[in-house]
């Protein structure tokens, strides 16, 4: 059966993930599909990434891959890019990241959610890292407590006082287990590989084939093409609220 589009009648979008580079490993193609109609996308890093380079100092691995993450989001038409600096790693589902997440849609008022599979794997004889999971997950919950005037109402995020936001049509889930729709991203591969590239660091500690962004990426989108009718496309499970 081949799965619909992703509906691309909206105007601006918030990209939540843990990491720098979650969203590089397969959503970054769909977003320059959208920056380049008009649409206006921000990201929000829920860490820095600071621990994710074994080999790496934390305090040196930190500020490079920030510098990474902004120049990804270049690659893709992305010049707002946020972080609310939870410890790499070691993110929680808890109430202070539900409440940083419910805060940060309000301030932004995205119509759209984009973030990255947040289930327990990634297919049979896979578990998906925790940070991940917990992010996703906080999100689903936190799209409620933002459009609720009655919770985390002293809240602010900066000088902006963050008043309720009910706006958020969906949420769209990259890489899950259980995907529904797609985005033909047939004609902006090369902007989803050329961000992935710009995170030189990260890609210089990998083995396999993570390591290589215009294999890695294609083959994905090669894959999933068939799936809604095109030669290349990004999968996601679309959650609406």
């Amino acid at each position: 059966m081949t799965l619909p589009l992703v509906n691309e009648d909206w105007n601006r979008a918030l990209a939540i993930v843990a990491h720098p580079d979650d969203m590089e490993y397969g959503a970054a193609s769909a977003v320059a599909r959208w920056t380049a109609q008009g649409k206006s996308i921000a990201y929000l890093l829920v860490t820095r990434g600071e621990a994710g380079i074994k080999s790496m100092a934390p305090d040196v691995v930190g500020p490079l891959r920030v510098a990474e993450q902004i120049a990804s989001c270049a690659a893709v038409g992305v010049t707002d890019v946020q972080f609310l600096d939870h410890p790499d790693g070691l993110v929680a589902e808890s109430m202070e990241l539900r409440r940083d997440l419910a805060l940060s849609i309000r301030v932004n008022r995205p119509d759209v959610i984009l973030t990255m599979n947040h289930h327990e794997s990634w297919g049979p004889g896979s578990w998906n890292h925790p940070d991940h999971r917990a992010v996703g997950r906080s999100i689903l919950d936190a799209v409620g407590e933002a459009s609720n005037p009655w919770l985390h109402r002293a809240g602010h995020v900066g000088d902006q006082p963050a008043e309720a936001w009910d706006g958020v049509r969906f949420v769209a889930v990259n890489g899950s287990t259980f995907p529904t729709h797609g985005v033909d991203i047939a004609n902006t591969i090369d902007a989803g590989v050329a961000s992935l590239a710009c995170h030189g660091v990260y890609l210089d500690n990998l083995d396999g084939d993570m390591a290589d962004p215009a294999s890695f990426l294609t083959d994905a989108a090669r894959r999933a093409g068939p799936q809604i009718g095109v030669e290349m496309a990004t999968l996601f499970e679309v959650i609406h609220f």
